[in-house]
């Protein structure tokens, strides 16, 4: 049977008034010596769940009230016993009032200011989740506009060139589609959602990024070696995922070899097992990375770039344990630095 709020509360009310009732009585039956008012504590502790602030004072009043008014109707006892017995109960009442009344105030602030980070911690992941989809669909935007206005001059020439302009256009889309997937992805991984691991080549799906890549180191005049091992087995992760680290890995390699002269500029990329795991390696010849900087590399928001947001490496880092893997960063033999990270093999048996 559900008995509605208003009922409860004319319950409770009631219920409160017989219990004060009772103490009432048994104040005034009892001799002076015996302090039965002391007990108008336990019905303002209970009332504090149930009255307002206003109310819980006026409560206390009543108390205070029927203290004073059973003391002049109490029949025997010492009245010196009373008269102190019922300074102790009406001073015991309102510390009791002014204490569950500060209590309250305490709990409500604690809900308010809860609440409060709740809301920032809201925004702060909508502004995580903005920040990450942007750092993400940056690479692929960057090709598109270069496919474009790669497009623009074969299409520009006399005669057109249809065929490197319908390749241009074949890049865009592909770009395209690989921006969607990356934004799907980053949002699944914001939601706590399982990564879409599939069996795929592992080198494959690494000359597909690096391939967006290549513009970028000739233009820096970056050279690049590459060393991936012929016979790896299938790996098991989300492909696009996985693509999405090779390219913030190698992004950042490119970026620490612009203080480096030219000719020093260089970009090793080798693949292998270890294990139960294919291991990527991206070393590169830049300035490396200072000692003191290692332990934040993958913190959230933590870049040592003027211009960076420090989501990069993060992200790279959750996408990497998510499916299984690890990631590091280490000093490279010539300097520079090298990041590695680990993707778990399907099978035991090698690709053909």
């Amino acid at each position: 049977m559900h008995i509605s709020p208003r009922i409860q509360f004319s319950l409770k009310l009631a219920l409160m008034g017989v219990v004060m009732a009772a103490i009432f009585v048994a104040d005034t039956a009892t001799s002076y010596e015996v302090a039965a008012a002391v007990f108008y504590t336990v019905v303002i502790l209970t009332a504090v769940r149930v009255l307002s602030r206003r109310a819980l004072i006026a409560l206390a009043v009543i108390c205070i009230v029927m203290t004073a008014v059973s003391l002049a109707f109490t029949p025997h006892g010492n009245l010196r016993s009373g008269l102190i017995n019922m300074g102790i109960s009406i001073v015991a009442i309102v510390m009791t009032t002014y204490l569950v009344l500060k209590m309250e105030a305490a709990r409500t602030a604690a809900h308010e200011a809860q609440a409060h980070l709740m809301r920032i911690a809201r925004v702060k992941s909508m502004e995580a989740l903005t920040t990450s989809i942007a750092h993400e669909v940056n690479q692929p935007l960057a090709a598109i506009v270069t496919s474009g206005n790669a497009c623009q001059r074969w299409l520009g020439q006399e005669p057109p060139n249809l065929d490197k302009a319908r390749q241009a256009l074949d890049r865009i889309l592909s770009d395209a589609g690989r921006a969607s997937n990356i934004i799907a992805r980053v949002r699944s991984l914001t939601r706590g959602e399982p990564p879409h691991k599939s069996k795929f080549d592992f080198n494959k799906a690494i000359l597909e990024i690096i391939a967006l890549s290549q513009a970028e180191m000739e233009r820096n005049g970056i050279r690049l070696v590459m060393e991936l091992s012929p016979d790896l087995p299938l790996a098991i992760a989300d492909q696009i995922q996985i693509q999405q680290v090779v390219g913030n890995v190698v992004l950042n390699a490119i970026d620490a070899l612009a203080p480096v002269p030219a000719p020093m500029r260089s970009i090793r990329i080798t693949s292998e097992t270890r294990g139960n795991a294919i291991v990527l390696a991206v070393s590169d010849t830049g300035i490396g990375i200072p000692a003191e900087v290692y332990e934040h590399l993958f913190e959230a928001f933590w870049t040592t770039k003027e211009e960076g947001i420090g989501v990069g490496l993060s992200i790279s880092r959750a996408i990497i344990e998510a499916n299984g893997g690890q990631i590091w960063a280490a000093r490279g033999e010539h300097g520079g630095a090298v990041f590695r990270f680990s993707v778990p093999i399907a099978s035991q048996e090698k690709r053909q």
